[in-house]
């Protein structure tokens, strides 16, 4: 069995939801099996051993059906819970056997179906083996008992069927798991993808922004004198128009980029990582990235991805880099370049507003954000706990 703390059935976070009827019916098809020491118990010889017997009876099926149920929906049972349940059992076999005899040796198949259930395979085929060994034993050591082959042939079969349910619902869990993680790089490519758009849209709109203000600025600065025109030019007018156009386009734009983000907001560290491959790769920079996030805090993965997506269009606009590395441990993201580097006078960056967001993002989740020369020649981005060095 496992440790106090370690799920045993346990619960994968993910697992897909399952009719609730399904567990309890499975179940009630195994407790099916304990009609003869329910039928024996109750012919008991006496008031007390009859009531023994039948509470036994039940109290055998209760726990095997909350053993079943339990591991049937996915729900964690600890070391110490799952032997509870076993002695308990143990002690209900005990009691329907004062009042049944040797049909009290059925509970057995049921003690060692619940193992199998709640237990590591180790222990459940030691628990097997006992399970056997005292059918095989007591029978031939109990006065009046026969020995029943049967018995035991039933038992062996059982755990084996109980073990590849079992296998078979954890695998069940495993695709569900690995479908959800296909479903989620899904989302962060069409993310990747509509962020891509969103900037075809927004770099033409406000390039036509651009050449009409420019356009504006040359209009309002010709001297209408030139051309002999009065106090108020046609020129004048036409400036009028085209910063007109450009109020409507800049609407229009805002308008189009609340579209494109709205719901957007949400980054993942996967997702990041992978974008960043990508960049760098269509860069033409060499880019040494790690293979995985799985060792990465939670609280940390949503400003982590924050920070690799600032540091990576940082390096791709303004390094002139050839070369970067991007270092991640449970509490820290590291991102070095071997570019121009910070100015001569300033050998801290104070950053742009991507940079203060990054530091606001950061300062909440608890976490620090430091830029500096790197190691590389370059520009180092760091984020980390206060407990971390990123050195």
């Amino acid at each position: 069995m496992t440790t106090d703390n370690e799920p045993t059935g346990g619960r994968v976070t993910g697992q897909a939801p399952r009719r609730a009827w399904t567990g309890p019916l499975l179940a009630a098809i195994w407790i099916i099996f304990l009609a003869v020491p329910l039928r024996d118990a109750a012919a008991a010889a006496n008031v007390p051993l009859r009531v023994a017997g039948v509470a036994g009876v039940a109290g055998l099926g209760v726990l095997f059906a909350w053993s079943f149920v339990r591991h049937w929906s996915g729900r964690t049972t600890t070391r110490r819970t799952a032997a509870l349940v076993v002695l308990a059992q143990l002690a209900c076999v005990a009691l329907v056997a004062l009042a049944a005899g040797q049909a009290a040796l059925i509970g057995l198949v049921f003690v060692a179906t619940t193992v199998v259930t709640l237990a590591s395979p180790r222990v459940a085929a030691a628990a097997v083996v006992a399970v056997v060994l005292a059918l095989v034993a007591l029978p031939r050591v109990v006065p009046g008992w026969r020995p029943d082959d049967g018995l035991v042939l039933t038992t062996l079969l059982a755990a084996l069927a109980m073990y590849a349910f079992r296998r078979a619902a954890e695998r069940n869990r495993r695709l569900r798991l690995a479908q959800e993680e296909v479903a989620a790089l899904a989302v962060a490519q069409e993310r990747d993808r509509i962020s891509r758009d969103m900037h075809d849209i927004l770099g033409h709109s406000l390039t036509v922004v651009s050449v009409k203000g420019e356009l504006a600025a040359r209009l309002l600065r010709r001297d209408p004198a030139e051309d002999g025109a009065p106090a108020r030019a046609p020129g004048v007018e036409r400036a009028e128009a085209e910063l007109t156009e450009i109020q409507a386009l800049v609407r229009s734009a805002l308008a189009d980029m609340r579209g494109m983000v709205s719901g957007e907001r949400q980054v993942t560290l996967a997702g990041e990582l992978a974008a960043a491959r990508s960049a760098f790769d269509a860069a033409g920079m060499a880019a040494e990235l790690p293979g995985t996030v799985d060792d990465v805090a939670e609280d940390c993965r949503d400003v982590f991805a924050w920070a690799l997506r600032e540091g990576t269009t940082n390096v791709l606009r303004h390094a002139a880099a050839r070369r970067v590395v991007v270092a991640l441990t449970p509490a820290s993201l590291v991102i070095d370049d071997d570019g121009r580097g910070l100015p001569p006078d300033r050998p801290t960056s104070s950053g742009g507003n991507g940079l203060r967001g990054l530091t606001e993002r950061a300062r909440a989740a608890g976490l620090v954000v430091e830029t500096g020369p790197s190691p590389l020649g370059g520009v180092r981005l760091a984020v980390h706990t206060d407990r971390e060095d990123p050195a």
